[in-house]
């Protein structure tokens, strides 16, 4: 992975292998980025989506591999209750199954990078976003006051 800022934006580059969620993540604690949003768009190997199935209150987690078109990746990163930089991101990603051309899409536990992708990343300026934790769905949602 490389990046460079330019203003308040970072500009970030990853490469064959890299995984991307988990090098977003160490990009914010390195930069000390409290709460961000980001955007990109590349060439992965493989994909972790997920579905959340509000009937039994669970996620169904689907594995896709192969050359995956990332062809809208967004999401954020703000930080939870005890101080923890928590991520949720989704993707969108086409691909090939013999003569067919497939699409997949929804929330991303993991990418890894085949080519490269191409993201950029806003950190929030003049405040932090916090999580706060929704019981129906065992997850964290935008807390945007203290």
């Amino acid at each position: 992975m490389e990046y460079q800022q330019y203003g308040d934006t970072f500009y970030v580059r990853m490469d064959k292998g890299d995984e991307i969620i988990t090098n977003l993540l160490n990009l914010c604690q390195e930069q000390h980025i409290a709460s961000c949003t980001y955007s990109g768009i590349g060439g992965c190997s493989s994909a972790e989506i997920q579905t959340f199935i509000p009937q039994t209150g669970t996620f169904e987690t689907r594995l896709i591999e192969g050359m995956l078109e990332l062809a809208s990746f967004t999401g954020n990163i703000i930080t939870d209750q005890s101080g923890e930089l928590r991520n949720h991101s989704h993707g969108v990603f086409a691909y090939k199954v013999g003569e067919r051309h497939e699409v997949a899409a929804g929330h991303l536990n993991a990418v890894v990078v085949l080519y490269t992708a191409e993201i950029t990343l806003k950190p929030v300026v003049g405040g932090t976003i916090y999580q706060q934790y929704d019981e129906e769905t065992e997850t964290g949602f935008w807390k945007l006051h203290e």
